[in-house]
């Protein structure tokens, strides 16, 4: 079990961690409104699964917006480029 004499403050951290934090925030806030967006806008057929679901899953820190992208999507059929 960790103690809180252990933690740091915000203004105790040095200026990288704190830059570090910010960017890794918007980052991750920015997975998240993508994934939301995409799956505002995509229509049920191009989705794997319920729309509801994904929209969940999207909240789940990191792995839910990149799950969406990777395995939440349906592919479009490739092209088939003829002779």
């Amino acid at each position: 079990m960790s103690s809180d004499k252990n933690r740091k403050k915000w203004s105790e951290l040095p200026t990288s961690a704190k830059v570090g934090t910010v960017i890794m925030g918007l980052i991750q806030l920015s997975l998240l409104v993508a994934a939301l967006l995409d799956i505002r806008k995509r229509p049920a057929e191009q989705i794997n699964g319920s729309k509801k679901l994904w929209t969940a899953v999207a909240f789940i820190n990191w792995v839910g917006p990149i799950a969406y992208f990777v395995k939440g999507r349906k592919q479009p059929a490739e092209l088939v480029v003829g002779n």
